[in-house]
């Protein structure tokens, strides 16, 4: 089995392509290769699939063997690995996610090689039902929530996949540790959730760290940002566009007025390709 590591902004991923369908023990391989001491190391296992409506089909299972319905960081890898690798010679195509369905994509190449891809991350979902919290509102926007024996305020927003937004006063050295195995798994969230704490140093920055559901901490998170700027504005704290600083980099991120889509554009790189031998 081949398989290329790869990474957005540190967020990183053991990348298969060549597979028909997702293997019935892709859980079990998750575990086994992203262990970062007995096996790759990886925060998920992306497949790169035929797909009946896009171009390609992305499955991603995280590093603890749950599936993620989507993944703005490995969308970009997806996006760069088969261009760079010639399945595919146009700037504009499509990848089918099982969370936000078929998502648009924009490369810029230099050099014959994608230096940075623009996705259309899709409207967000701001019922609270849907994202899915136990809140029936919409949106559900400064809601106090409690963990331990502290209490927060959340705004939480579903890009494909489901994330909770809360504001601090640092971000950049926040408690990811302590806080965010608590939140993930709050009785607020029926199927767990992504936890972004966020601190907004003026309205086109926002420095954010994540703790994403079913990999922990890490270096970046695509739909995170996208959740913390459409987050950010409907708290009326941020522009429709900001930089979203991230530990692994920073994403910028865009709330289209006209067409209510979230616009997500970074990098991607690859890391290095090796061979599996079980």
């Amino acid at each position: 089995m081949e398989f290329t590591k790869m990474h957005g902004l540190g967020n990183d991923f053991v990348v298969i392509y060549g597979e028909k369908e997702l293997p019935s023990d892709a859980a079990e391989l998750a575990i086994k290769w992203c262990n970062r001491f007995f096996g790759i190391g990886a925060d998920g296992l992306v497949y790169i699939l035929p797909s009946e409506k896009a171009d390609f089909q992305m499955r991603i299972i995280n590093s603890d063997g749950t599936e993620a319905e989507q993944c703005g960081n490995a969308i970009r890898c997806v996006a760069k690995y088969v261009y760079d690798h010639g399945y595919i010679d146009r700037e504009q195509i499509t990848i089918e996610t099982i969370g936000a369905g078929v998502q648009p994509v924009g490369l810029t190449v230099e050099d014959g090689k994608v230096s940075k891809v623009r996705v259309d991350m899709g409207a967000p979902v701001l019922d609270g039902l849907k994202i899915p919290t136990t809140i029936d509102q919409s949106p559900v926007v400064d809601q106090p929530i409690e963990a331990g024996r502290s209490g927060f305020r959340f705004t939480a927003v579903s890009m494909g996949n489901p994330h909770c937004v809360i504001y601090v006063e640092d971000a950049v050295h926040f408690d990811l540790a302590s806080w965010g195995p608590k939140l993930e798994a709050h009785p607020f969230f029926p199927k767990k959730i992504n936890v972004e704490f966020a601190t907004v140093k003026d309205r086109e920055h926002i420095d954010m760290r994540v703790w994403e559901r079913g990999a922990g901490p890490t270096l970046a998170c695509g739909t995170g940002a996208c959740a913390t700027l459409v987050s950010s504005v409907l708290n009326g704290l941020t522009e429709r566009s900001a930089w979203v600083r991230l530990k692994g980099g920073d994403l910028f991120i865009e709330w289209n007025e006209e067409d209510n889509h979230v616009y997500m554009t970074g990098p991607a790189a690859f890391v290095f390709t090796g061979k599996i031998i079980e």
